[in-house]
């Protein structure tokens, strides 16, 4: 199973940028769907965005349309969440998900495994 680790969570002012990193570890990474949650305060966990293994994504959250881009750097078994033009109710503990399957799920169902969490606060 792999092992999946975030970071680059902080605090940033609205309209700011922010990228977070996801690490994975393991054998043959390359072959699956990476993607990020987040679960804001008093909320569920939502999907936002997946990449399968040929570096295609799939949007599951209309909202970060034109603001967030995921991509993945294979040689680093790194994938990257790209956030900008960000909004309060973008705070919330990101989460780096994977599922064992190549490519991403048209409608996000449950990870087959998950980090730890990264949180992202957007406050002035």
């Amino acid at each position: 199973q792999l092992q999946l680790v975030e970071s680059g969570g902080g605090l940033v002012q609205p309209g700011g940028s922010l990228r977070l990193s996801c690490v994975a570890s393991g054998s043959n990474v390359d072959s699956y769907s990476i993607g990020w949650f987040r679960q804001a305060p008093g909320k569920e966990r939502e999907a936002v965005l997946c990449i399968n293994s040929r570096g295609d994504y799939t949007r599951h959250d209309d909202s970060v349309k034109d603001r967030f881009t995921i991509s993945r750097d294979f040689a680093k078994n790194t994938v990257y969440l790209q956030m900008n033009s960000l909004k309060p109710e973008d705070t919330a503990v990101y989460y780096c998900v994977e599922w064992n399957r190549g490519s991403c799920p048209r409608r996000a169902y449950e990870p087959d495994n998950w980090g730890q969490g990264t949180q992202v606060t957007v406050s002035t």
